[in-house]
């Protein structure tokens, strides 16, 4: 009479023996990797922002992103507007009144900034510290600002990638960044707390003209 141990093992290879060899399909390697995007970036970029709870507004030009801007700063009574960029300052002058100095970067409300490439697959904005803003404004304000063109659009974050070396040309910034929504954690009793690590709310402006 066989061990406890030998009986298990028989019924086992009983088992095995009678269903028979299981076949595993040899997977793809030629099938994509993502789901295909829509054909219009911009579309792509504004449902998969707003999916991680970022605002999107398309307009026709920066000057009229700017005016669309000034509307909400007065409907939602924001203050402390700051930018630092040069470019930006131009467009602001006359309709938002804007800090740029420290002080009023320890005040800030609002941070207004441009970035480098859109990630239309994710939803999200590649910065660097080689822009006019620098690092800290990206996660320094409650709100986020930020004026982008459609140009700026890529499908995949390796494009964005790969974009940025051509832009810089081997020159690459100190620090490349991933901005995907506002800032949000759940490490606390898996409550959800937006604006934990960096801005609570992120908006963008996609103008159709380069500016």
């Amino acid at each position: 009479m066989g061990t406890a141990r030998e009986e298990i093992v028989a019924r086992l290879k009983a088992a095995q023996d009678k269903r028979g060899e299981v076949g595993l399909e040899k997977p793809d390697f030629t099938s994509p990797v993502y789901l295909p995007l829509n054909a219009n970036l911009a579309e792509e970029f504004q449902q998969k922002l707003e999916l991680v709870g970022g605002k999107f507004i398309a307009t026709e030009s920066i000057d009229e992103a700017v005016q669309k801007l000034q509307e909400m700063i007065r409907e939602n009574q924001w203050n402390n507007i700051f930018c630092k960029d040069d470019m930006l300052q131009k467009y602001l002058l006359g309709k938002i009144e804007f800090g740029s100095d420290d002080q009023a970067f320890e005040q800030m409300q609002v941070g207004i900034t441009r970035c480098e490439f859109l990630v239309a697959h994710l939803g999200a904005v590649l910065v660097s510290s080689a822009q006019a803003s620098g690092r800290r404004l990206n996660v320094f304000s409650e709100i986020h600002v930020i004026f982008a063109h459609e140009e700026q659009l890529t499908d995949y974050l390796e494009s964005g990638i790969q974009k940025i070396k051509e832009k810089y040309e081997g020159n690459l910034p100190s620090l490349i960044s991933v901005i995907t929504g506002p800032s949000r954690t759940a490490d606390i009793e898996k409550t959800l707390v937006m604006g934990m690590h960096g801005p609570k709310s992120l908006l963008i402006f996609l103008c159709k003209k380069p500016f």
